[in-house]
């Protein structure tokens, strides 16, 4: 038998806490809640759970601190919950490292499927036919067993979501990728989000894997279209 994926919510409306927590056990998930952000942090390293479903309004540390903090730790998957329903406001998200962004009110069963899109798309490596993928004399090295991306020797720790968006673009150098595209490939094809949402995860994968991010070598930008990867 599969080991049970651990799910950590934060969130301080214990409604909807309650809620979301039915939702997540009924498919099967072990799930562990907390209003705090200071604990959210500490259950992390404990429990050290799959996915991490993160309100951003907490009444002691922030969401954008949490995630933050979170995402300079591990590579865990973050899915961001909040009030707030402007675009500047998603991408903001995104920026400092989620890997999703649902605003409330929301429906349970949406939350439950983007929890599952993300954890397949983590977790499935079939898609993938080659284990490794090197370019320029071996300087980036994407391997897709390991799930591991290193840069001049050094691994580079990639959001989900990064690394997916790395493997798609690397997958085929020199084909053109629209942002439309991207998010579907990334997020998945029932996520309705924005197209600048793959504009926030490029800005991050390229400060992580360029030497000169206003530069790339990599991951160019088709004006009016997308992204496309060179193969140096």
């Amino acid at each position: 038998m599969a080991d049970l994926k651990k799910i950590l919510v934060v969130e301080d409306e214990k409604k909807i806490s309650e809620v979301i927590k039915a939702y997540l056990e009924r498919e099967g998930y072990l799930v562990n809640t907390t209003p705090s952000g200071r604990e959210a942090l500490k259950l992390a390293e404990t429990v050290e759970p799959d996915l991490v479903v993160l309100d951003l309004m907490l009444p002691d540390l922030s969401g954008e601190e949490v995630c933050a903090t979170l995402r300079r730790r591990s590579d865990v998957p973050i899915i961001m919950v909040t009030a707030k329903t402007a675009e500047d406001d998603r991408v903001h998200g995104l920026d400092i490292g989620a890997d999703d962004y649902l605003t409330k009110p929301f429906s349970p069963r949406e939350l439950v499927a983007r929890v599952k899109s993300i954890l397949r798309r983590t977790h499935s490596e079939e898609e993938f036919l080659a284990e490794k993928i090197s370019f320029n004399d071996e300087r980036l090295v994407i391997d897709i067993t390991r799930h591991e991306v290193r840069v001049d020797g050094q691994v580079v720790a990639l959001t989900p979501h990064e690394f997916k968006l790395l493997s798609t673009l690397s997958r085929h150098p020199g084909r053109v990728y629209s942002r439309y595209e991207l998010i579907n490939r990334v997020q998945g094809y029932d996520y309705e989000g924005y197209e600048r949402t793959i504009d926030a995860h490029v800005k991050n994968l390229r400060q992580k894997i360029e030497r000169e991010p206003k530069e790339p070598m990599y991951i160019k930008t088709v004006f009016g279209v997308g992204y496309r990867f060179e193969d140096k």
